[in-house]
């Protein structure tokens, strides 16, 4: 009878333990941010984007040798002229939909001289259902999407400067494609991106990092984003945090409670950093 009581603590001691890592998203990149994307209160915190459609001769779909053999995805806008300086764009739990295309062109002709390049993390895999994004997010082989980050950096060429920036989902990715990027890295821009956890991943970092966030934010703590900021600021790199009144993706138009002006904002920041780290004019 002891065995079977001590058996149920147990088990119950492990499902609160679950329970509570599935409302903190702030865990290792490396894998552990899948828990938060199964999560009941992050997947109805989405509600799914509108329907959308773009088209843009700009830009065009691109495919790339990755490091495990396989071909990776990606939207690539070209400069209209010659440049070595490039900005690496990973899109949100949709997959790489035709906002994020549009996000690219217009990050394009923000930035000027610079090539874009957005990113797919799902191989070709793009929803507008929730229950689908969390399994999608949820299901990404960590050991795949750092062979796509390395494989869009060797596309990009290694003698280019480059810049990262990402939402949600995608500012985690973004963190890391600088992490392997090393020198070659000149900013990293994460809206609301998940905070690494890895120190040794962390101590890697070789440019700054400019972080947007809200501090209406359920998913993403105050106390997290300040425990990432210090690791970065110990590889004497700076870690620009920037707090808007707001929720979780306030940038995201397709998000139900967007805030244009907010945006609007947090995009000037985010071109006036990437501008002075990649030296734009």
């Amino acid at each position: 009878m002891r065995r079977i009581i001590t058996a149920f603590i147990l088990l119950f001691y492990s499902t609160a333990i679950q329970n509570a890592q599935a409302q903190n998203c702030c865990v290792k990149h490396s894998g552990e941010w899948q828990t938060l994307a199964m999560s009941k209160a992050f997947r109805e915190s989405h509600e799914p984007p509108a329907p959308f459609s773009f088209l843009s001769e700009k830009g065009s779909m691109i495919q790339f040798e990755c490091v495990d053999g396989a071909k990776g995805n990606a939207y690539y806008v070209p400069s209209d002229e010659a440049t070595d300086k490039v900005l690496i764009i990973f899109h949100e739990w949709w997959g790489l939909n035709d906002y994020i295309k549009r996000e690219a062109v217009r990050w394009q002709k923000l930035l000027g001289n610079v090539d874009v390049y957005a990113v797919d993390l799902y191989d070709g895999q793009v929803t507008d259902d929730p229950d689908i994004a969390s399994k999608l997010a949820s299901s990404l082989d960590p050991k795949r999407g750092e062979a796509i980050v390395k494989g869009i950096i060797a596309k990009a060429g290694r003698d280019k400067l480059i810049g990262t920036l990402g939402w949600c989902f995608g500012g985690a990715w973004a963190f890391t494609t600088s992490v392997f990027a090393g020198n070659q890295a000149k900013g990293c821009v994460m809206y609301y991106g998940f905070p690494e956890q890895d120190n040794k991943r962390i101590k890697k970092l070789q440019t700054d990092v400019l972080y947007i966030w809200g501090s209406q934010d359920q998913f993403i703590k105050r106390y997290n984003v300040d425990q990432f900021a210090d690791k970065v600021k110990a590889t004497n790199h700076k870690f620009d945090l920037h707090v808007f009144d707001a929720v979780h993706a306030f940038a995201n138009p397709s998000n139900p409670k967007y805030q244009p002006l907010y945006s609007t904002q947090a995009q000037n920041l985010a071109v006036a950093f990437l501008k002075d780290k990649m030296a734009l004019e």
